[in-house]
C-alpha cells in the first residue's frame, strides 16, 4: 500500500502530536477495480482489530457509487492519542501487508467545527 497526504503542509504525522478530542479520522482509498474485492476484506479485519483498541468509538466505510474504485473509511476517536496508539501498534502495521498493492491511502485527522446556526462542535 501507499500513502498520499491530503494536505501537503500538514501531514498525518504532525498531527499526530496534537493533543485533542475527539476526532474523525477519514481515510481515502483508491485501488484498481480488480483488487476493490480485497480492499473491503483487508479494511474489515483492520477495522474489527481498531473497534477493539481503547478509544475508538465507531468507523464506517463508503464506496463511490457507478462502480467507483474510491472508498472513504470514518472513524471517531476519543483522543488524536488513543488514534496515535492503535496506529503505530506493531500488530497494525504488520496487517497493512494485507492490501492490495494497487491500493492508495490518505489518511488525515479532523475535528468538528463550529458554525452558527447550522452545526455545533
Amino acid at each position: 500500500m501507499q500513502f498520499t497526504e491530503m494536505d501537503e503542509r500538514v501531514t498525518l504525522q504532525i498531527q499526530m502530536n496534537e493533543n485533542v478530542g475527539p476526532i474523525v479520522l477519514i481515510n481515502r482509498f483508491n485501488v484498481a477495480p480488480e483488487d476493490a474485492d480485497a480492499l473491503v476484506k483487508a479494511w474489515t479485519e483492520d477495522a474489527l482489530y481498531m473497534q477493539e483498541q481503547p478509544g475508538c468509538i465507531s468507523t464506517q466505510f463508503h464506496r463511490g457509487i457507478g462502480e467507483s474504485c474510491v472508498f472513504i473509511n470514518y472513524a471517531v476517536w476519543e483522543s488524536v492519542e488513543d488514534f496515535t496508539r492503535a496506529f503505530n501498534s506493531p500488530d497494525f502495521k504488520a496487517n497493512l501487508s494485507r492490501y492490495p498493492s494497487s491500493t492508495v491511502a490518505s489518511p488525515h485527522l479532523f475535528q468538528k467545527v463550529a458554525v452558527s446556526r447550522i452545526c455545533v462542535d
